[in-house]
């Protein structure tokens, strides 16, 4: 984990539950067919921060306090397993080479072997939470949710759409995965739109961060840019600039055009950090409605929100 992440922990005191979490993914890969063990390993042994199993257990001591678990622990090993199923297929898709500094399973196993260990991923987490039907619903929820976001946002490229048209997006694409969590963590609905919301924080401001490392375009958001992907930034530039729409939504922008829409872009940043902000504050409001004691998922939201600052 990085320093970031190791601080967030430290702070809420989880760091012997994701130990356990990582023992527990490491004993579920040596009972797996040979034949998926070393692409598992390469998927799974590569430095995860885990922060949605943090958030499973930061929202169950919020609800309940106390220890996490081990019942709940083995729970978030599912859902550790079907994110990275949705890692597997965005890699693909994104033709992404490296992750984390790895070659990505894909790249270093080839794609139809990709494929095939995803869905024996999801396969085994369906195994792993046969007896507790509650997790069925919700992962069945999560990966259809999944399925239909990547198609909508794939069919959303190089098109006019503004911040609500952002808000769909990032509900369905990060937030569904943050409401699952925070179901899990309380196995009800009550912290479920806190989840939404903390996912959309997320996922908004990985978008600002990659506009920050768009110099000359050479940073995390230059696929994004050439691709037509309606980001955060992007979503507010062409809102109210029918010129920087219109480039945006060139079948074949040029180099210059990429440009002009950068700039437009980075000049919404500081409009991007105060809808961001907001969202915050909504979440924040969710956990003071829903949890017993907040304290912990305040910190979940102002650590999330410390990423497009980086």
């Amino acid at each position: 984990m990085n320093s970031v992440s190791t601080d967030i922990v430290t702070a809420l005191g989880f760091a012997d539950e994701l130990a356990q979490l990582r023992r527990m993914i490491g004993a579920w890969i040596e009972t797996t067919d040979p034949a998926m063990q070393e692409m598992l390993r390469w998927q799974f042994e590569q430095g995860s921060k885990y922060f949605r199993p943090l958030t499973i257990f930061a929202c169950h001591r919020a609800r309940f306090g106390g220890s996490i678990p081990n019942s709940l622990i083995e729970r978030a090993v599912v859902l550790e397993m079907m994110h990275n199923v949705s890692l597997i297929i965005d890699d693909i898709l994104d033709q992404s080479p490296t992750r984390r500094g790895r070659a990505t399973l894909h790249t270093r196993f080839g794609q139809l072997p990709a494929l095939m260990a995803s869905g024996y991923i999801v396969a085994e987490g369906y195994r792993m939470s046969a007896d507790r039907p509650y997790d069925v619903g919700l992962f069945s929820e999560l990966l259809k949710r999944l399925g239909v976001a990547e198609c909508v946002q794939w069919d959303s490229r190089r098109k006019p759409g503004g911040y609500e048209h952002w808000r769909r997006l990032a509900q369905e694409d990060t937030g569904s995965m943050f409401e699952v969590c925070a179901a899990i963590g309380t196995s009800d609905e009550s912290l479920r739109m806190f989840g939404r919301l903390l996912g959309m924080v997320y996922h908004g401001c990985d978008d600002v961060a990659d506009v920050k490392g768009l110099s000359s375009l050479g940073g995390g958001g230059e696929d994004d840019l050439r691709d037509g992907i309606l980001t955060l930034p992007a979503a507010l530039a062409i809102e109210d600039d029918a010129a920087v729409r219109a480039l945006f939504c060139a079948d074949q922008p040029t180099p210059d055009d990429l440009t002009v829409i950068a700039a437009a872009m980075s000049r919404r940043l500081p409009q991007a950090e105060e809808k961001l902000d907001e969202l915050a504050t909504e979440a924040k409001w969710q956990a003071e409605l829903h949890a017993t004691d907040p304290a912990g998922l305040y910190a979940m939201v102002d650590h999330t929100r410390e990423l497009s600052r980086r």
